[in-house]
């Protein structure tokens, strides 16, 4: 018996080792997502601003460009988490979409995966 303990203690290691760092992985990615959904978050409040009655043209114009901003600076933490997890590709995917297409169209989608990402159970 000890003989075959020995024998497979190695394989038990590495089977323990796969496991453990897999879930590290999957929990890096959620962290990363959740980090660049902070800045998602800041960046969706400061188009919201800008759509208020009365501004300024130039405040709006302020405004926009921050959140163009913040949304950009989520990028590389959003790129991290689909390293980690290829399922934050549409987080990543819909960030850099805001270069092309104005960020109030992106607003649903946004919320929607920040939604996921902040929730219990934050697997897309």
């Amino acid at each position: 018996m000890a003989r075959l303990v020995r024998r497979f203690s190695p394989l038990l290691a590495f089977v323990v080792a796969s496991v453990a760092l897999s879930s590290c992985g999957t929990g890096g990615a959620i962290t990363d997502a959740r980090s660049s959904c902070v800045l998602v978050k800041r960046a969706l409040a400061l188009q919201a601003q800008s759509g208020a009655p009365g501004l300024s043209a130039v405040t709006r114009t302020s405004l926009q460009g921050r959140a163009m901003s913040d949304l950009l600076k989520a990028t590389p933490s959003a790129a991290a988490a689909t390293s980690i997890d290829g399922s934050w590709n549409a987080l990543m995917t819909t960030i850099n979409e805001a270069e092309r297409v104005p960020i109030k169209n992106l607003v649903p989608s946004l919320t929607r995966l920040c939604k996921v990402a902040d929730s219990r159970t934050p697997y897309l």
